[in-house]
């Protein structure tokens, strides 16, 4: 269950929503464009099937990371992705990334928000979340594969 408060960012790509979710349901190409992704350790062979994960190692740069995973919560192939986030010791979070097809292009859309025992703080984080994630997608608006810039 989607914890309350979440609130959604967007980002229109000039490709068709089959290469966008190429990239999405990739998650070699997280430390490309999602903030805070710092390498990906190891990815289930049947992903992004619900109950796999990948291993990542996250943080803010420098020597401040942590490992941890992200598991497939849901999937709807080519157009939703819902993961599980973890990195603790500092929490875990709820990720939904929808790609939906706009004019020659498409839209990709991101909501995140925290699990318990954090959820009651999502409402108060959602100013970070939602720069966090209008970043990433800033980000992955610029990646080559995507139309953008080198």
């Amino acid at each position: 269950m989607a914890p309350p408060g979440m609130r959604e960012v967007t980002t229109d790509l000039p490709v068709g929503a089959a290469v966008a979710w190429a990239v999405l349901s990739d998650p070699t190409t997280y430390p490309r464009w999602l903030v805070g992704a710092v390498e990906i350790l190891s990815v289930d062979e049947a992903w992004p099937e619900p109950g796999t994960s990948f291993r990542h190692r996250v943080g803010l740069g420098g020597p401040i990371t942590t490992q941890d995973s992200t598991t497939v919560k849901a999937v709807d192939e080519p157009r939703s992705l819902v993961l599980e986030a973890r990195a603790r010791p500092f929490g875990r979070a709820h990720v939904e990334i929808e790609v939906r097809p706009a004019g020659a292009g498409c839209e990709v859309a991101m909501r995140e928000g925290m699990l318990s025992p954090l959820t009651p703080l999502t409402p108060m984080a959602q100013p970070l979340i939602t720069a966090r994630n209008k970043e990433s997608l800033r980000r992955l608006s610029e990646m080559p594969e995507l139309g953008g810039g080198s």
